[in-house]
């Protein structure tokens, strides 16, 4: 995520701390089977209103009064009872989004942009796995698709003297 533009960002985050979204958030939490917590609130709203996947620094910059240590707790705990996804990035970070409730996070690539970080669902579906030799079990599909996103390709570009 590109800092110049956190403005809405923030803007939606204070949008979505009204009383009204809370609740939906709150439902959320308690569906998935964790106790609602003002962390836990406050970091799955800013992924609901993201529209590319956040690392650690980019949701610790919307919510400044978060701790770090709690952040990753809550991230992991968003990803584990399946309200969050975790992905890697080209520069080994990883980057957090919210998962589409009640659906599996499958049957589709990802494209992670080499200008911002930023990873990208598409609606392309994987490639089938290849047929492998007698004996052998597939383990894992990885297939890298990247690039630079719309945002990295409308910046403007500074030219180095």
């Amino acid at each position: 995520m590109q800092r110049s533009g956190n403005g809405n960002y923030v803007a939606n985050v204070a949008r979505l701390c009204s009383h009204s979204s809370m609740s939906t958030t709150n439902d959320l939490l308690r569906a998935a089977g964790v106790k609602v917590t003002p962390g836990r609130v406050h970091v799955l709203e800013a992924l609901l209103v993201a529209t590319q996947a956040m690392s650690h620094a980019d949701i610790e910059a919307l919510l400044p009064d978060a701790d770090r240590v709690t952040l990753y707790r809550v991230l992991d705990s968003l990803v584990h009872c399946g309200l969050a996804l975790k992905a890697i990035d080209s520069r080994g970070v990883f980057r957090f989004t919210a998962s589409k409730v009640g659906q599996e996070h499958g049957g589709h690539n990802h494209f992670r942009c080499t200008g911002c970080g930023g990873v990208f669902c598409l609606k392309a579906a994987p490639p089938p796995p290849p047929r492998l030799p007698h004996g052998f079990r597939l383990g894992a599909v990885e297939l890298d698709i990247s690039g630079t996103c719309l945002a990295c390709n409308s910046a403007p570009h500074v030219s180095s003297p």
